[in-house]
C-alpha cells in the first residue's frame, strides 16, 4: 500500500470527507460518477410524472405547491451534477450517457401518473423512500456529495409532506377518492420498496460502497426502515398494505414483508417498464428544444468575461 492509498484508508476509517482535489482510488472516483450521476438523472427524470399533472391540479394551492416540488427536483438535480463534475466528467458525457442507455435513473419514474392520488403516493412512498436514504447520504464519505444532501434532505422533507397531505385528503375524502387512495398505495407499494436496489448478498455495488462509506446503512437496512416507519401511516389513513404478509415481527422488532417481484426490477431498469421510452423521448426532446439557451448562456458568459478582461 503506497503511502497515498495509506492516507485515503485513514481518512475513510476516521469518518473524515474526501475532497475533489484528495487522492483517491480510480474505483472509488467511479463508483461515485455512477452513483451520482444516477441520482441526478432521477431527480430530473423524476419531474416528468408530476409534470404531467400541473395543468390537473384540483385547486391553486395545489398547483402551486406541485409547481415549487418541481422546480426543488430540478434543482436538486443541478446540484448532483456539480457534485459529480468535481470528480471530472462533464455535464455533457453524464446526459449522453443518460440518452444512451449507459446511465441509469431510479426505476420508479417509468411508472406512470394515472390520477390526483398517484401524485399523493409519489410524494409519499417514492420521496418518503428517497429522503430515508438521502439522510444517511449526509453522512456519506466524499465531501461535496454529503454537503449537498443537507439542502437536498429539507426540501425532500416538504415533499414527502405534500404527498402525504394530498393521501390524507383522499382517505378521509368521498368512500371514492379513499377507494383511489388505496388503488395508488396498491401500484407504488412495492416499485417504491423495490427503489432501495436488490438485497445486500445480491447488490454488485453494495459491499463495496458500505466500505468506502459512500454508504452507511445498506439496502436491505433502508427499505426495513421505511416500511417499519410507513405502515404506521398506512394504519392512520385508514389503507390497506399491499402486501398480505406485512406483519409485525416481535422476535426480530420489525415488519416482515413478501419476497419481491425482481423480475419486473430487472425488466423495469432494463428498459422495459411501461414507461422508460417516452421517459427517455421527452428529455431528449427537452434537451434539443433547449439548446439555443445553453449556446447563448454560453456566449454571453464568454463576452462579460472579456468585458471584464
Amino acid at each position: 500500500m503506497d503511502k497515498f492509498e495509506q492516507a485515503f484508508n485513514e481518512l475513510i476509517e476516521k469518518e473524515l470527507k474526501i475532497e475533489p482535489r484528495d487522492w483517491m482510488p480510480e474505483k472509488y472516483r467511479e463508483h461515485l460518477i455512477r452513483q451520482v450521476s444516477q441520482h441526478a438523472h432521477s431527480e430530473v427524470i423524476g419531474m416528468q410524472p408530476e409534470g404531467n399533472w400541473l395543468l390537473r391540479a384540483p385547486s391553486l394551492r395545489a398547483k402551486q405547491v406541485l409547481l415549487a416540488k418541481i422546480q426543488d427536483e430540478g434543482g436538486h438535480g443541478l446540484y448532483l451534477y456539480s457534485v459529480a463534475e468535481t470528480l471530472g466528467i462533464s455535464r455533457q458525457e453524464m446526459i449522453e450517457q443518460l440518452h444512451t442507455g449507459k446511465a441509469k435513473y431510479s426505476s420508479i419514474f417509468n411508472y406512470p401518473t394515472l390520477n390526483w392520488a398517484d401524485i399523493g403516493a409519489v410524494g409519499w412512498l417514492v420521496d418518503g423512500a428517497a429522503i430515508t436514504n438521502q439522510v444517511s447520504l449526509q453522512k456519506t464519505s466524499y465531501g461535496p456529495y454529503s454537503r449537498g444532501m443537507v439542502r437536498i434532505c429539507k426540501e425532500e422533507s416538504f415533499h414527502q409532506r405534500q404527498g402525504y397531505e394530498i393521501m390524507m385528503q383522499m382517505a378521509f375524502g368521498t368512500p371514492e377518492q379513499k377507494e383511489m387512495a388505496q388503488d395508488a398505495l396498491n401500484r407504488f407499494w412495492f416499485p417504491a420498496l423495490m427503489m432501495f436496489g436488490p438485497h445486500d448478498k445480491d447488490s454488485a455495488h453494495s459491499s463495496q460502497a458500505m466500505k468506502w462509506k459512500i454508504k452507511i446503512e445498506s439496502n436491505d437496512q433502508l427499505r426495513q426502515k421505511f416500511i417499519d416507519h410507513t405502515i404506521k401511516q398506512i394504519e392512520y389513513l385508514g389503507l390497506t398494505c399491499p402486501d398480505p404478509n406485512c406483519k409485525w415481527n416481535e422476535e426480530t422488532g420489525h415488519y416482515d414483508h413478501s419476497p419481491f417481484n425482481w423480475d419486473e426490477f430487472w425488466n423495469v431498469v432494463n428498459g422495459n417498464g411501461p414507461c422508460n421510452q417516452e421517459r427517455l423521448d421527452h428529455h431528449k426532446k427537452a434537451h434539443n428544444d433547449n439548446k439555443w439557451v445553453r449556446e447563448a448562456a454560453a456566449a454571453y458568459a464568454l463576452k462579460t468575461e472579456a468585458q471584464v478582461a
